[in-house]
């Protein structure tokens, strides 16, 4: 149903993950039978989280401690792993500078040319410790980058910028990336993003992508929204984009997972995604509160920071515990955020579902006062879902 904003202008209604609730069916089942397996490419993984492409959540241990999890990470070619050897002493500055300071440091910072030999180091890396190597860059970068990272030994190339399309007017002398033809002559899966509509959707899975990333602006450091007043509410985008994956499987007998990145924090955001439709979520600050992570308990956003604009800030998410504590427990904390497969697992088994598809089949009610009603004394003291 359109709403009508003034005169000529209308709207449709759109709905975050924090409005959404999943209701019980007339089935349940013990949480050890919940399958959470999902494939993306020829990867095949247990947990459906992938570790966002962001400096403050993977470098190569990280990526490696995640593999080993189940879980799956991506490093960010645009980012300081492949611009500084050392990387310690620029994470140490981007944690220790004041946020007046923040933009200016991260655009100097930016501003070291990404060196091509350690590109192939960083993914030889990861591969050397028997992980699963999977690696992101900006559309204009990815021939450059991606056929380097395959030769190397990668096993995911996403292609990730603020809203990807298949088609982009770039100015004179600069040619666009044609998707299509990247994804075919790619050795390796290529996984493509962001966008938060049907439309779109459609349009990527025709180019041959594995996977499409889903969500414009709702990551905890991304600045988006606010900067360019551009996204969609993370369920309807997600549902919206889950709808044109199925149609296309109907048309094409391909089926393409639909990942949602971005906004969401605890195990019942993740759950809730998946029900909108989601095959696997990318996440970002949940992970940046790993012991283990890049970031000393700093997250920000994606890295290339325009030299005009601020591309995302630096959020303080604190250290919680380890990796393995967030993604398989057992929790330390009772906001949601600890044990995220558990979770998972638990809410699959109290609505009856016993694999993904299934979950993507559970109703959904709008539930604004979800998250708040009879939580007073949580909201008082700090606690649980009063944080």
């Amino acid at each position: 149903m359109n709403i009508q904003i003034g005169r000529g202008k209308s709207a449709r209604r759109a709905y975050g993950i924090d409005e959404i609730a999943l209701v019980p069916g007339g089935k349940t089942l013990d949480p050890s039978l919940a399958d959470t397996h999902w494939s993306i490419g020829n990867i095949h993984r247990e947990i459906p989280i992938i570790a966002s492409a962001m400096d403050g959540v993977v470098d190569v241990n990280m990526a490696v401690l995640l593999s080993e999890l189940g879980a799956l990470g991506v490093i960010n070619l645009d980012g300081i792993q492949t611009r500084y050897e050392d990387t310690t002493p620029i994470l140490d500055k981007i944690a220790s500078v004041g946020k007046d300071e923040f933009v200016s440091l991260m655009q100097k910072i930016y501003a070291e040319p990404v060196k091509l030999e350690l590109i192939e180091r960083r993914i030889k890396e990861i591969k050397a410790r028997g992980a699963i190597a999977a690696a992101s860059s900006t559309p204009i970068n990815a021939e450059k980058y991606g056929f380097l990272a395959a030769q190397a030994g990668c096993d995911l190339f996403f292609v990730q910028s603020t809203v990807v399309s298949t088609t982009h007017l770039a100015p004179e002398g600069y040619s666009s990336l044609n998707l299509a033809e990247f994804c075919a002559k790619m050795p390796i899966p290529v996984i493509l993003g962001n966008c938060v509509t049907y439309e779109v959707t459609l349009e990527l899975l025709q180019t041959g992508a594995a996977a499409i990333l889903v969500g414009i602006g709702p990551g905890a450091a991304c600045t988006s929204r606010g900067v360019l007043g551009v996204g969609i509410p993370q369920a309807t985008a997600v549902a919206d984009c889950a709808a044109a994956r199925n149609d296309f499987y109907i048309q094409t007998g391909k089926y393409i997972p639909i990942i949602a990145d971005g906004g969401l924090i605890t195990g019942g955001d993740i759950c809730k995604a998946i029900a909108c439709g989601a095959d696997g979520v990318m996440i970002g600050s949940p992970l940046a509160r790993a012991a283990e992570a890049p970031g000393r308990g700093f997250h920000w956003g994606m890295a290339t920071p325009s030299p005009v604009l601020p591309r995302g800030t630096r959020i303080k998410v604190g250290t919680t515990g380890s990796i393995a504590q967030i993604l398989r427990g057992p929790a330390g904390l009772d906001d949601g955020t600890h044990n995220l497969l558990g979770a998972l697992k638990t809410s699959m088994g109290t609505l009856g579902a016993s694999t993904i598809q299934e979950m993507q089949q559970v109703e959904v009610v709008i539930a604004p006062s979800l998250l708040t009603e009879g939580k007073v004394y949580q909201k008082a003291q700090q606690l649980g879902m009063g944080k």
